[in-house]
């Protein structure tokens, strides 16, 4: 896929994308794979953050009109669920997959008719660190396969995110990529840039 100076590339989602990016500063990447993602595209491309940390896929929906409608990206890149499914075990706070899968679908079905945006939806992921997020998969494996079919629904670019960190954990160890199992180190996120890369046929840069 090749990206051109009209591209508004904006990523959005959980703490995974946020990777503490400046609230105050619009253009503001984080540290992150999405920082990683637009240094490996020419610099014509504009670039856009707006993770925020702990959202749920409600969180994302609730915002999706002022986060992402109104800034008129051309490609929309979503990744979420991971703390659908966190807080299920945390705080005891459901999301049940019907609900998850037909929010997931709204926002992606808006992306699209409003901005005509091409898509991307990322696969939430997990690398154990304790023997307690072992049982998560109970509720992220069907969470996972809700999330590719709605990007299925609607003809979206998978990146299998769950995927690229699993085969480098074989080679790195989990503790390498993702201490906490959820949230990646600085290798983790060029895992995840250079999985997004990959999917993108964007190339892969030195950096990543």
């Amino acid at each position: 896929m090749q990206f051109t100076p009209s591209d508004r590339l904006l990523f959005v989602g959980d703490s995974v994308t946020d990777t503490g990016r400046d609230r105050e500063d619009p253009s503001s990447l984080g540290a992150g794979y999405v920082r990683l993602v637009s240094e490996a595209l020419p610099p014509s491309v504009t670039v856009l953050n707006r993770g925020v940390n702990g959202n749920r896929v409600r969180d994302l929906e609730a915002r999706w009109s002022t986060d992402v409608l109104a800034l008129g990206p051309t490609v929309v890149t979503v990744l979420i669920g991971i703390n659908d499914t966190w807080r299920r075990y945390d705080r005891g706070l459901p999301s049940p997959l019907p609900e998850f899968e037909a929010a997931l679908g709204r926002v992606l079905a808006l992306a699209e008719e409003k901005c005509a945006a091409r898509l991307f939806v990322m696969t939430p992921f997990l690398l154990p660190a304790t023997p307690e997020q072992e049982t998560w998969f109970e509720d992220l494996g069907p969470r996972t396969d809700a999330v590719l079919r709605a990007a299925a629904a609607r003809g979206a670019t998978v990146v299998r995110t769950d995927l690229a960190l699993h085969r480098a954990a074989e080679e790195h160890g989990a503790a390498a990529l993702a201490p906490d199992g959820v949230h990646p180190t600085p290798l983790g996120h060029r895992v995840v840039a250079k999985a997004w890369l990959t999917a993108a046929g964007a190339g892969v840069g030195a950096g990543v």
